[in-house]
């Protein structure tokens, strides 16, 4: 069946030019910025999903109690880690990653469903994971931008789902039972972490 594209009459150009010369460029909306902040649970952040294959759909916190954010530490660059989440065959997700060079937030699984984060199925379930870009033996990359725009993230979440703002709720991924990692490792400065995350 051949599909029959609609036709502009005369009418709806002048209108449109009307239109256009009546509002300025920089007023009307950018319908692409429009499409990344539909889907977003955190205003600021930018939609980059994770292939469905790598996180489990879920009805948080209806199904599942949200008492934890977990911080996590990239070992590739940006590009490299929405690359790896939106692979199916790598099993693997976070609900967010921070840009080392300028905080830039993207989400890539919604806060309801379960990110494959931890390496521990009851810590999934129950947490945010947030990856940061950056190497754990690279302290330059743990820049004071991305500090504070986790920072925000991590007291928007607190505050959204009750959780304490304390090293006990907020914790770095060598802190989950059971996991081999290391991140985010000995350069992240948890004292600064938790005072920002405090004063937002």
């Amino acid at each position: 069946m051949d599909r029959v594209e609609p036709r502009l009459s005369r009418r709806r150009l002048l209108k449109g030019a009307a239109l256009a010369a009546a509002v300025p460029y920089a007023l009307l909306p950018d319908a692409h910025a429009g499409a990344q902040t539909a889907t977003v649970d955190y205003p600021p952040a930018e939609w980059q999903p994770a292939s469905t294959a790598n996180y489990t759909v879920s009805g948080r916190p209806a199904d599942y109690a949200i008492d934890r954010v977990i911080i996590h530490v990239t070992q590739e660059t940006y590009a490299d880690a929405l690359a790896i989440f939106a692979n199916p065959q790598k099993k693997v997700s976070a609900h967010y990653l921070v840009r080392s060079a300028d905080g830039h937030v993207a989400q890539c699984v919604r806060e309801a469903d379960i990110a494959w984060h931890a390496g521990n199925w009851g810590y999934n379930t129950r947490s945010i994971g947030i990856e940061h870009e950056g190497w754990v033996d690279q302290p330059a990359y743990f820049t004071d931008v991305l500090y504070t725009q986790s920072a925000r993230l991590t007291a928007a979440l607190c505050a959204k789902y009750g959780i304490p703002r304390d090293r006990e709720h907020i914790i770095g991924h060598a802190q989950v039972p059971g996991t081999d990692h290391t991140d985010p490792g000995p350069y992240w400065d948890w004292v600064r972490y938790i005072r920002m995350v405090n004063f937002f």
